[in-house]
């Protein structure tokens, strides 16, 4: 049978005991379906990133599902017509993780960021160096650095062109 892993957002003015039932009257459905619940994990109540349905927060469960197609087919639609259900997504996967999930792990021990992959934050950055100019598209050499010249009025400048001056 085909792996799923199934979050579901419950509204965030239900307890954690009703939650915890409506994820056994879920789990009796896929069970009903044919299928079995692998394991699940409640991420507790948690900020939404906006408003939905005038909720700033919801109570987040995943749950490792191993059932066929038309008992998660079943298990959506019952969530759809639940009015404590705010949003729910079914992703199929290869194989269940080992251990807690990445929401569960703590921050130290999710490991480094992506922006600092060996974890010295505060190692300083070097700049990146330019590469040195070959040739240009045209297969001229690179141009040089118009040399400073100075204007009558005492003004310096640059050459617009090969020995041109403003």
């Amino acid at each position: 049978m085909p792996l799923y892993e199934h979050v579901f957002i419950a509204r965030q003015d239900i307890s954690g005991t009703q939650v915890d039932q409506m994820v056994e009257a879920f789990a009796g459905v896929v069970e009903t379906g044919g299928g079995k619940v692998v394991g699940t994990e409640s991420w507790g109540l948690r900020n939404l990133a906006y408003r939905i349905k005038k909720n700033r927060k919801g109570h987040y469960v995943m749950m490792n599902l191993d059932a066929p197609p038309d008992a998660i087919l079943e298990l959506e639609r019952q969530q759809r017509i639940h009015d404590d259900i705010l949003r729910y997504l079914t992703l199929r996967v290869d194989e269940h993780e080992e251990g807690p999930s990445i929401m569960m792990q703590g921050r130290k021990d999710r490991g480094p960021r992506r922006d600092d992959e060996d974890g010295d934050r505060d190692k300083p950055t070097t700049p990146i160096e330019a590469a040195p100019e070959t040739e240009t598209p045209d297969g001229d050499a690179p141009a040089e650095a118009a040399p400073e010249t100075e204007t009558p009025d005492g003004e310096t400048s640059a050459a617009t062109h090969k020995g041109e001056t403003e």
